[in-house]
């Protein structure tokens, strides 16, 4: 099997970071590629940088697709141009928040979302509605750092995150914490010690759901809303 998994923004070093979190959990025969979105913004916090990635996300989904993917994972938790993908794409193509928020939907009866700039809240919030989870979700949460200070050396990223989940835990009485964010992926078994409940990361899950929906023989749906773009 095939796996793409694209970064949607322009940073490869988070491109690096996505692929070992995914490459950790894949199965032995499952070919991971990361793919970096060259042009796009260097993070994507809020519409404009979301508008502005996604003619190069499609880029990167049109190459896989031509190059035989099985599958295609979108590793930014925005779900950026989702359905776009999915037109492009006959394989099944995965946003990490629909991913991410599906698996706590199945493990734990409530769970927050931990994010990283306030501006973020309010769009995963729009997501988590669509998504039909918003019954068990108790709350977007932002640790109030920029996508890219998860980046540099010496940051105190993993500390405030670590103190959302705390708070959490405590003032929403949530059972299980999803990160907001493919650049926290590699704090995920970190913030499981730390915190004592379920941190899910979206990279991951989406990782082995694209493996099992491959495996089940599954196919995006070509008749109605995913049906390839009309040639113009």
């Amino acid at each position: 099997m095939k796996l793409v998994v694209i970064n949607p923004n322009s940073t490869a070093s988070m491109t690096d970071k996505i692929l070992a979190s995914a490459r950790a959990v894949a199965a032995p025969g499952t070919d991971v590629e990361g793919r970096t979105a060259h042009g796009a913004p260097a993070s994507i916090e809020g519409h404009f940088d979301e508008v502005m990635s996604a003619a190069h996300l499609l880029r990167e989904v049109q190459q896989a697709q031509a190059e035989g993917a099985d599958a295609i994972v979108v590793a930014c938790f925005d779900d950026p141009a989702i359905g776009a993908c999915r037109e492009v794409a006959t394989g099944p193509v995965l946003g990490i928040c629909e991913a991410g928020i599906k698996a706590a939907s199945m493990i734990a009866t409530s769970f927050s979302i931990v994010t990283t700039l306030p501006r973020s809240v309010p769009v995963i919030e729009e997501l988590v509605r669509k998504y039909g989870l918003d019954h068990q979700c108790r709350r977007v949460r932002s640790a109030e750092i920029p996508v890219l200070a998860l980046e540099e050396p010496g940051s105190n990223a993993r500390q405030l995150v670590r103190a959302e989940i705390l708070r959490a835990i405590e003032e929403d009485r949530c059972e299980a914490v999803v990160l907001g964010c493919a650049g926290m992926s590699d704090l995920t078994e970190w913030l499981s010690h730390e915190t004592g409940i379920p941190v899910i990361d979206g990279v991951t899950v989406a990782t082995k759901f694209a493996e099992a929906l491959v495996g089940a023989g599954l196919l995006t749906s070509k008749i109605g809303a995913y049906a390839h773009p009309i040639q113009k």
